[in-house]
Parts: structure tokens; C-alpha cells; sequence
């Protein structure tokens, strides 16, 4: 029996070796090359092969860099919670509400992960500007134009990410509750519960993976961004993806921002696990 076995993981084994040599091409040899550069000094801007703890040291021990990385996790934790609020409206109503207009909606939404990022990013800065379309509606409403200090803001660069990760969020939401058993529903009722009894103990629970799906990737997505902070924030409040580009491009200290990057992939990677574990640990609890 073992021996019949053996060839069908030899061919397993090689279907999947183009893959991992690609994988170990593009991903694993790179991230070496990041981790041992991270061990490194500059000197009159040129990398000099010391190997020594000192770029880990200045990461460390300044506090600039930390404030940046928590002011990168509290946005991208306040992305998650808007995309999940406005997401599950959403994803829910393709379900229930909207059936017959599905499609069209699912291809305006492949639309917005089409349109380009640099052109969404500065086409809210004209909306969003003093002369711009938002406040010639607002004014033609009667109400009072919007502050001065909208644009170039925190709120502005979260509203960019929010609106370039929000249909990452209502795509995995709208997976989840589609999946979901209608006849579970119908039972509910059957017993007596109404509509919100039976969205709160039915519907909410069996879609908690999609959105766990959904915060995640937005999360994730959320640490990198660049663009948003930069052009909508005004650079007033850099995030690590910026922090990043400024140490390589402008300071030109590639140990530097080689931690920096580790930094950020370390977190990556631990919230992933995070999340994978509270997965595992619901699907054991619900055996």
C-alpha cells in the first residue's frame, strides 16, 4: 500500500516545485536578503558590512518610530471597524434585499479594485477640496461648508482607506452570509423569533468568519498603505508604509528601513496568527 502511495507524492511533490522555487525567487530569498541587511550600518550613506545590533538598537530605543507604528495600527484598527460597519449593511442587502441587482452591483465593485489608486486617491482630494464638489453640494443644500481642516487630515487619509478597502471587506461578508442555510432562518421563526432575534443568534454568528476574513485582510492591507496617508493626510501623519519610503529614499539608510520593514512584517505576521488561532479555536468549540 506504501509503495503505491509513493508515486503519487513524487508527482505532487513535482507539480508543486515550480512553485516553491518561485516562492523562493521572489519571496524567501528577498526577505533574507532584508533580514541580513538589517544587521548592517551606513556610513557617508553607503551600507558597510559590520553585522552589528546597532540599527536594532536605534529602532528600539526612538520613540519616533514607535509613535508612527502605533499611530499605523490605531488607523488601520479604526479601517477595520468602518468597513465592517458599513460592510455587513451592505453584503447583507446583495443577499436579501438585492438579489436581482447583484451582478451589476458585484461589477461596480470589481470596478473600484480596476480603477487606479493614485487617481482614486487624488480624486478626493478635489472632492474633498474648499472649492470642490463637496462643498458646492453642501452649500446648495443650505448647509455649512465643510472645515478647513477636512482635507490634509487624519480623517481624510482614513476616509481614503476606507473607500479603497471596503469592497475587500463586503466581498468576504457577502461570501459568509450568502453560504448561510435559509432554512435555519425559517426555524428560527418557526420558534417564535422575530426578524432581529433571528438576524442576532442566526445570521450574525454563521457570518462571523467573513467577517473575521474581511478585518483581517483589511487590516493587513491597512499597515501598508502609502497613498492615502501621504496625498489625503498631507503627510501630517505618517504611517509606517511612508516611514519606510522616507528612510530609503530620502535618509538613504537601507539598514534602517530594512528593520523598519521587518518591524511591520512581524506584526503582520503575528496578527495573522492571532487570528488564526481564535479560528481554530471557535471551530473546536463548535464540535
Amino acid at each position: 500500500m506504501s509503495q503505491s502511495l509513493e508515486p503519487s507524492r513524487f508527482m505532487v511533490a513535482l507539480h508543486a516545485l515550480p512553485s516553491v522555487l518561485l516562492q523562493s525567487a521572489f519571496f524567501i530569498v528577498p526577505l533574507c536578503m532584508t533580514i541580513a541587511l538589517s544587521f548592517q550600518e551606513t556610513e557617508f550613506y553607503r551600507v558597510q558590512w559590520v553585522w552589528s545590533l546597532e540599527t536594532w538598537t536605534d529602532v528600539f530605543t526612538t520613540r519616533y518610530y514607535w509613535s508612527i507604528l502605533w499611530n499605523t495600527i490605531l488607523m488601520a484598527i479604526a479601517c477595520v471597524i468602518v468597513c465592517a460597519v458599513i460592510g455587513f449593511p451592505v453584503a447583507y442587502a446583495l443577499v436579501t434585499r438585492f438579489k436581482r441587482w447583484q451582478t451589476t452591483i458585484k461589477i461596480l465593485l470589481v470596478f473600484a479594485f480596476l480603477t487606479d489608486a493614485v487617481l482614486k486617491t487624488f480624486g478626493w482630494v478635489v472632492f474633498l477640496d474648499q472649492t470642490g464638489p463637496a462643498n458646492y453640494i453642501l452649500s446648495w443644500l443650505g448647509l455649512p461648508s465643510l472645515p478647513d481642516w477636512v482635507l490634509y487630515s487624519k480623517f481624510s487619509a482614513l476616509l481614503g482607506m476606507v473607500y479603497t478597502l471596503l469592497p475587500f471587506s463586503i466581498f468576504t461578508i457577502f461570501l459568509s452570509v450568502d453560504m448561510i442555510d435559509r432554512s435555519l432562518l425559517r426555524a428560527a421563526y418557526d420558534c417564535g423569533a422575530g426578524k432581529f432575534r433571528a438576524f442576532w443568534e442566526v445570521t450574525l454568528p454563521l457570518s462571523k468568519s467573513g467577517l473575521m476574513a474581511g478585518a483581517l485582510l483589511v487590516f493587513v492591507l491597512s499597515l501598508g498603505s502609502f497613498l492615502e496617508p501621504k496625498v489625503l493626510g498631507g503627510g501630517k501623519n505618517p504611517m509606517a508604509a511612508e516611514l519606510i519610503r522616507q528612510t530609503f529614499e530620502t535618509r538613504i539608510n537601507w539598514p534602517l528601513g530594512s528593520a523598519l520593514t521587518i518591524v511591520v512584517i512581524s506584526i503582520t505576521v503575528i496578527t495573522i496568527l492571532l487570528a488564526s488561532r481564535l479560528l481554530d479555536l471557535r471551530q473546536r468549540g463548535q464540535t
